[in-house]
């Protein structure tokens, strides 16, 4: 992703992220530019849909803890922000990703299908939180991850086994919460597993499974922040 700083991993055991009433001056100077930027992405990705999600602002990493305020946006002004090279650098896309883990130490990893606005890029399960995902005036992170990694690949509590920490990768303009979750089947089990479920669905978010046993499955299509991680745990 253009226009990141190279990645700072912290390790946190609590995370607080309360979510703020805030206009983004961003989105409020250039509000013609963004709806004529998403038309044209709409025109070329009709499923696309301009809904309500969450960005963050003011990170501080502190005696194990992440604090960050988040406000709430529309969709059409994160993608120009994105497409834009992130124009404004007080503000980050905050989420979490489960970080699956086979029992044979293979990462698996889902290919974003062509249908979304990540087309083709290779991620742990993830989304940018949205107001589904509020809590107590706060985002629960937590439970964004157990909702995103059910909806792209069908795996529920009970299945995987949550590590207490998160490994929080900070780029400046992303910020990836990522949560290990350790699964009791073999890397090819758990693909298949995940394939079985994607072809139940309609129009599934993933078109493909990929696993990661060493640093030589990375590819050009993780964005840093994901490798960062990968290359952190094999280097332990």
């Amino acid at each position: 992703m253009n226009g990141l700083t190279p990645p700072v991993i912290h390790r946190v055991t609590s995370i607080d992220l309360p979510v703020q009433s805030w206009a983004w001056p961003f989105a409020e100077a250039r509000r013609a530019e963004i709806a004529a930027h998403f038309a044209e992405a709409r025109r070329e990705k009709p499923q696309m849909w301009n809904g309500r999600i969450l960005l963050g602002r003011h990170p501080e990493f502190a005696g194990g803890r992440l604090t960050a305020s988040y406000f709430e946006t529309d969709f059409s002004s994160f993608l120009a922000w994105r497409d834009w090279g992130f124009p404004d650098k007080g503000v980050f896309n905050g989420f979490g990703m489960g970080a699956l883990r086979s029992a044979d130490g293979a990462f698996v990893l889902g290919e974003m299908g062509q249908h979304t606005s990540t087309a083709g890029r290779i991620y742990f399960p993830s989304g940018t939180p949205d107001l589904d995902d509020v809590r107590d005036g706060a985002v629960d992170m937590s439970g964004s991850v157990v909702r995103e990694l059910q909806e792209e690949t069908g795996l529920v509590p009970g299945e995987y086994r949550s590590d207490a920490d998160w490994h929080c990768v900070y780029t400046g303009h992303a910020l990836a919460m990522i949560r290990l979750l350790h699964v009791d089947m073999s890397g090819e089990a758990l693909r298949a597993r995940i394939e079985a479920n994607l072809a139940l669905q309609q129009s599934p978010e993933l078109s493909a499974i990929h696993l990661v046993r060493g640093t030589r499955d990375l590819t050009d299509a993780m964005p840093r922040f994901v490798t960062a991680f990968i290359e952190a745990q094999f280097a332990v």
